[in-house]
């Protein structure tokens, strides 16, 4: 995708303050600073905070052979540390040396996975403790780093020595004080906020001055107030990140419960916020709706969050502040995107899925989106993110929000997105035995002329799901390039539902368990194509998509219908 002139100017201003972030980090990290990042090197770790993280117990084996399964790559080390062999790519690297996996050493209970983890902790001490450069040290890898190793300090101390634990503290404290330094001048998103979690972790497990406690829950308290919204998502719209920084968040709070100072309010407020609305991302089988980054995600990660939420009750219907919407009724639900795009320094991982939505029914997914992270395979992250991987409209197979793919400036500022919709309208539709909302987002306005409204109602106790889809001629504009600008409108199908026509001509999706839906649309005659799912467990697997495509000029309006015909083992 091209970058429109109009959107230059706001590029390059991103460029140049990532730009000059990073020279101030390299000058804050460089030799004339270094002695700021040594000191006193405390004699123990007060407190160990829990991990929340799902560990498989069974990796910790796959380690010990030489086998490193990190961000969807296994690398074979043939006896080397896998600190000395060369990453496959940036992703691999950083969460290597994030030491997120020691997770699952530390689930292994065994002296063998215990006695990995201090050799691998020798190793990147013996190669990285010294010199402050590379992934190794970037600071959002830092602080993951700093997080894993206050968790499972109880393991990597364990049957040492004195002089091993002197390195080890001696080299947490340098990472500490690092960090410090330079968290003010990281990138506005959540790596800059699991900074300022790590730091407040660092203060109560360390023994640390007064000062630098208070600056710690200081810091902590503004970055939540500023990416915490109001109905408890995240300012980059990424359900997973929500996710994440609940893994975070939950234990921080805990440990502050466990020590003498008392936790900042900030903290408390946003963890009460956030626990509700991780929910109100959730289909019935325990799944993530995938929108903006969510690849694929074990529901037992989010079981392991959501049971420390004593709020219980039914999930929220409405997102306002992070711009979604969600529809229940009997065994249905639906979630949808009803928001503009992030801000562009919070969009790295944004999707152009504006007025796309999921539908799951009982404990099974039939509409979803293409959902693909930060971590899937590099030649289909664009096509992943775009608005035709989507459950949504597109026009001429363009997206609503345009990404910046330049190869120089990617290095840099990676490729968020640079513009895209800056209006939505909204409703919510509620009346008796009907839930449904009617949303307008101007995403085609400038290369189209057009607007598109999506009106979706579920009713009939959640056995029927009705939608409008308009596209709606701006005044004193004219439609671009031909009057017939194609439209196509696109219901991407889970894997594990059978969908076909069946006898009477109409689409069939069937479950499992026997629970039936079929498609309809009295406009326009569906056909199935092909489609591919990047949210696999096992990586990107086929699937099918209804489509639905017409000219602009042909139908002002689309009405399509999906209805349950059987529900099977369904009980509740």
């Amino acid at each position: 995708m091209s970058v429109a002139l109009s959107e230059k100017p706001q590029l390059w201003g991103l460029a140049f303050a990532h730009s000059w972030r990073r020279l101030s980090r390299r000058v804050r990290s460089g030799t004339l600073f270094r002695w700021r990042f040594t000191g006193f090197t405390p004699e123990n770790i007060l407190i160990s905070p829990t991990d929340l993280r799902v560990a498989d117990p069974h990796l910790a084996q796959e380690f010990y052979h030489g086998r490193f399964a990190l961000a969807g790559r296994i690398v074979e080390t043939g006896g080397l540390s896998p600190f000395a062999v060369e990453p496959p790519t940036r992703e691999w690297d950083a969460a290597l040396h994030s030491f997120g996996w020691l997770r699952h050493l530390r689930a292994a209970q065994t002296p063998l996975a215990a006695a990995n983890s201090r050799a691998l902790l020798g190793d990147w001490m013996r190669l990285f403790s010294r010199k402050i450069s590379g992934m190794a040290w970037r600071p959002e890898v830092t602080a993951q780093r700093i997080i894993a190793w206050l968790h499972h300090s109880p393991m990597l101390l364990e049957n040492t020595d004195a002089a091993t634990q002197k390195r080890f503290l001696r080299s947490l404290s340098t990472q500490i004080r690092y960090l410090r330094s330079i968290a003010g001048s990281m990138d506005e998103g959540d790596d800059k906020l699991r900074a300022r979690i790590a730091l407040a972790y660092a203060s109560l497990a360390l023994p640390t001055s007064p000062s630098a406690i208070r600056s710690a829950k200081r810091h902590l308290e503004h970055e939540l107030n500023r990416q915490i919204l109001s109905d408890g998502g995240h300012i980059s719209r990424s359900p997973v990140i929500l996710l994440e920084l609940l893994a975070d968040l939950i234990p921080l709070r805990q440990s502050y419960a466990d020590s003498t100072d008392n936790p900042p309010k900030a903290l408390i407020n946003a963890v009460e916020r956030m626990l509700p609305a991780l929910r109100f991302f959730r289909h019935r089988d325990g799944s993530l709706a995938l929108f903006n980054g969510v690849g694929p995600v074990l529901p037992e990660r989010i079981s392991s969050v959501l049971r420390h939420d004593d709020t219980a009750g039914a999930p929220l219907t409405h997102a306002p502040y992070s711009g979604y919407d969600r529809l229940s009724m009997g065994s249905t639900t639906i979630i949808a995107d009803t928001g503009t795009p992030p801000a562009v320094g919070a969009s790295r991982d944004a999707h152009a899925g504006c007025l796309s939505f999921e539908m799951s029914s009982s404990r099974q997914r039939y509409i979803v989106n293409s959902g693909i992270d930060r971590h899937g395979p590099a030649e289909f992250r664009t096509l992943g993110r775009s608005t035709a991987a989507h459950s949504t409209a597109t026009i001429n197979d363009t997206s609503s929000c345009r990404f910046s793919v330049k190869s120089g400036l990617s290095q840099w500022i990676g490729s968020p997105v640079v513009s895209g919709p800056t209006q939505m309208q909204r409703q919510r539709l509620e009346a008796a035995g009907e839930q449904g909302f009617i949303a307008l987002h101007d995403g085609y306005s400038r290369p189209f002329g057009l607007n598109h409204e999506r009106r979706i109602l579920l009713s009939h106790s959640g056995s029927i799901i009705q939608g409008t889809d308009r596209f709606l001629q701006q005044e004193n504009k004219q439609t671009r390039a031909h009057p017939n600008n194609n439209i196509a409108i696109r219901f991407h199908i889970h894997p594990s539902v059978r969908v076909d026509f069946n006898q009477d001509g109409l689409i069939e999706l069937s479950s499992q368990d026997n629970d039936t839906w079929i498609f309809s649309c009295r406009d326009i005659a569906p056909v199935l194509e092909d489609s591919i799912f990047f949210a696999g467990s096992r990586g990107p697997v086929r699937a099918k998509q209804i489509v639905l495509s017409f000219g602009v000029n042909d139908l002002p309006e689309v009405n399509w219908q999906l209805t349950r015909i059987a529900l099977g083992n369904y009980s509740g």
